[in-house]
């Protein structure tokens, strides 16, 4: 097996239908190696939280 198809194999999660990687909505401008593919529905990451989620201090 080649290594540009093995490399398309692993990656085919990721992949659109242009070729291309393609990242969930929240993971395409975050900083951290833990990105999701477009096609999860529910994200769980340890780095991003929600400002509707976060309690308010009085």
């Amino acid at each position: 097996m080649s290594r540009s198809k093995k490399w398309r194999l692993e990656w085919a999660f990721f992949l659109g239908e242009n070729g291309r990687r393609q990242y969930n909505k929240l993971c395409k401008g975050c900083a951290h190696p833990c990105k999701q593919s477009f096609r999860t529905v529910v994200v769980s990451c340890p780095y991003y939280l929600s400002r509707r989620s976060k309690k308010r201090r009085n």
